[in-house]
């Protein structure tokens, strides 16, 4: 319980914040965000780019965990990750408030699913991210980061953003190192403390879930039925 007031409370925070202590909006803020989901990047300042691009792999690495956690619980999890998309840490904070607990996979993994559980795209993730950051940072100008970071409430938020969902992945964390068999807690500490790569090397390196076949999955449901008609 004492988590779930914890991440409601961080989500009216950060919702306070960037309405009403964050710096002013500025009268080129849509241009500018058009500029940048359009590839239109000349004159932008590459960290810029990086954070704003970034943000749109981030919602994918939470993929790999939330949709497979989504199974579980009674909520569903996918508009939150359809959200996280364009609001980031105001889309997850709600679910990671609202899901229970949940260790446990059962059924059949999906298409999607079995994207979501491959390597190969920990791997393809892994080299987006690298190659933003190397964008960014061999590109960019800091002082002039800094600059709109102070006046531009669209850079500002959107920087707190990326550290704040940066930071919350270890919230599913622990779940899906149950659902694989991890019990080794050095292995969460060892993605949990290194932000954005850490979660990273997890997607490549995780053994895959179990993949309930069709008649197991019917089994497991005809005993779920009748362990409830008892109860």
């Amino acid at each position: 319980m004492s988590k779930k007031i914890g991440f409601w409370l961080l989500w009216i925070v950060f919702l306070a914040y960037a309405f009403l202590l964050a710096p002013p909006d500025q009268p080129d803020t849509l241009e500018l965000i058009k500029n940048l989901s359009t590839g239109q990047w000349q004159g932008i300042n590459p960290l810029v780019v990086a954070i704003f691009n970034l943000l749109g792999v981030l919602p994918i690495i939470y993929c790999c965990l939330l949709l497979i956690d989504g199974r579980g619980q009674k909520i569903p999890a996918w508009p939150f990750a359809l959200g996280s998309f364009g609001a980031g840490a105001f889309s997850l904070l709600p679910y990671l408030a609202l899901r229970e607990p949940n260790i446990n996979f059962t059924g059949q993994k999906n298409l999607l699913l079995k994207l979501l559980d491959s390597r190969w795209l920990g791997l393809i993730l892994t080299f987006a991210t690298g190659s933003l950051l190397a964008y960014g940072l061999l590109g960019g100008n800091w002082g002039d980061f800094i600059a709109q970071w102070q006046t531009s409430r669209f850079v500002h938020v959107m920087s707190l953003d990326f550290c704040l969902v940066c930071l919350l992945f270890p919230a599913l964390l622990g779940d899906d190192l149950a659902r694989r068999g991890i019990k080794n807690p050095q292995v969460f500490w060892a993605v949990s403390l290194v932000p954005l790569f850490g979660p990273l090397a997890y997607l490549c390196l995780r053994p895959p879930l179990p993949d309930m076949g069709a008649a197991e999955a019917g089994r497991a449901g005809e005993a779920g039925e009748v362990q409830n008609s008892h109860l």
